[in-house]
């Protein structure tokens, strides 16, 4: 039964990644992304999910791993081919992230707080880091933060720590490893956020 749900999950998911590389696509200033790249990456994302709700996962919590799977994949392929996180995926994020919190929060109702808290800690902190320093920061990363902070924050406030400090550590960890600079942030971000809300420990 297990393995069927993933397959589902699965052959969703890999239809929401090519719904996903025709909207790159089709976009201005858009990227062209080999093909199955987001297929297949959304596929894995999404089939991971479906066996967790098998497994334990809320029905009212699922939608927003599976929501952030899908944007995940597309901000990471936009970073990694053209280098930045535009604007027509960014801003949308805000209010998916607020309708699928508002939901969750009918069912728990500490994960509003959570949510706002982890939105003004994770922007917060990345909007300081660019006044300070604009080149260590990119302004996509900073819109960015903040849908990101407030669907840790759901989770916890540490978790919203926990994944600022593995995004820095990633970035890190790649530029070292390629040498060069300019890392893309954005994957070292979307990573382990989406690592968080999959696999939240929610009774």
């Amino acid at each position: 039964m297990i393995v069927l749900i993933g397959i589902a999950g699965g052959a969703t998911g890999f239809a929401a990644g090519r719904l996903g590389r025709l909207a790159l696509c089709s976009m201005r200033r858009g990227v062209r992304p080999p093909r199955m790249w987001c297929e297949v990456a959304v596929g894995l994302l999404w089939a991971v999910v479906f066996v967790r709700v098998v497994t334990g996962m809320p029905l009212w919590w699922a939608a927003i791993p599976l929501a952030l799977g899908w944007f995940a994949v597309l901000l990471a392929v936009c970073d990694v081919l053209a280098g930045r996180l535009p604007d027509v995926l960014t801003l949308p994020a805000y209010p998916v992230a607020a309708v699928l919190l508002t939901v969750a929060a009918l069912h728990r109702s500490d994960v509003l707080l959570g949510a706002v808290a982890g939105a003004v800690v994770f922007a917060g902190t990345y909007l300081l880091v660019r006044v300070v320093s604009s080149g260590a920061m990119g302004p996509g990363d900073v819109k960015l933060a903040g849908s990101l902070g407030a669907v840790v924050g759901a989770v916890s406030l540490s978790a919203v720590l926990f994944v600022m400090a593995a995004a820095a550590a990633l970035t890190l960890v790649a530029a070292l490893w390629t040498r060069l600079g300019g890392v893309p942030h954005g994957p070292a971000m979307l990573a382990p956020a989406w690592l968080i809300t999959a696999f939240a420990p929610w009774p």
